[in-house]
């Protein structure tokens, strides 16, 4: 079992990696497909980065066995809405519940929602099938459906190993405030996406 320091530290290099990619990713532009267009998908969306960021720091702030369960779980689920999606099978209110996830995810985030790991895990479930429709859904009809999902899955992983990092590393800080102000943070952008959904 690694370290905390070397799980913060693996973290961190992995959220630096990620960094490059989401400042020159523009989701559309030029020939990106399969692969490439799939990891540019979540980190094209402030909605899905600001969901996939909270559940990284959802499960840091659980701790324990919810550390790599919580995330593991959301993009598991997440490749089954986008399976979904890609075969076109539709899931009611996605947008909705896209908006409502990062409401919810901050909330817990922000409030310090202590939840059980199993009862965390079905709630990152419930938000990730929206998630994984939305991408399924805009795949490129030439591109590989197995290259585009391994895509959104490494991007959507690599935000929640972000997230997981930066809830580490205040934890480490000793300043859980923080946390919660970067939770309510979300939370309140979530409201503001949900608005104008609705």
């Amino acid at each position: 079992m690694p370290s905390r320091s070397a799980l913060l530290r693996l973290s961190l290099a992995a959220a630096a990696l990620l960094l490059p990619t989401a400042a020159s990713a523009h989701v559309g532009v030029g020939h990106t497909h399969g692969f490439t267009h799939g990891f540019a998908h979540p980190i094209g969306g402030l909605d899905h980065v600001l969901a996939m960021v909270a559940v990284g720091l959802f499960a840091a702030s659980l701790g324990g066995r919810a550390l790599w369960a919580v995330p593991a779980t959301f993009v598991a689920v997440m490749a089954a809405g986008g399976a979904l999606g890609i075969a076109g099978a539709g899931v009611p209110y996605v947008e909705f519940g896209i908006a409502l996830s990062v409401v919810i995810l901050g909330l817990a985030v922000a409030m310090q929602w202590k939840l059980p790991v199993m009862l965390a895990m079905l709630l990152v479930a419930t938000f990730a099938v929206f998630h994984g429709h939305a991408h399924g859904t805009e795949m490129p009809l030439d591109a590989s459906g197995a290259a585009y999902a391994a895509g959104f899955m490494l991007a959507t992983a690599l935000l929640h190993i972000a997230g997981i990092a930066l809830g580490v590393g205040i934890q480490r800080l000793g300043s859980a405030r923080m946390t919660q102000v970067g939770g309510a943070a979300i939370s309140l952008a979530g409201v503001a996406i949900l608005a104008g959904i609705v």
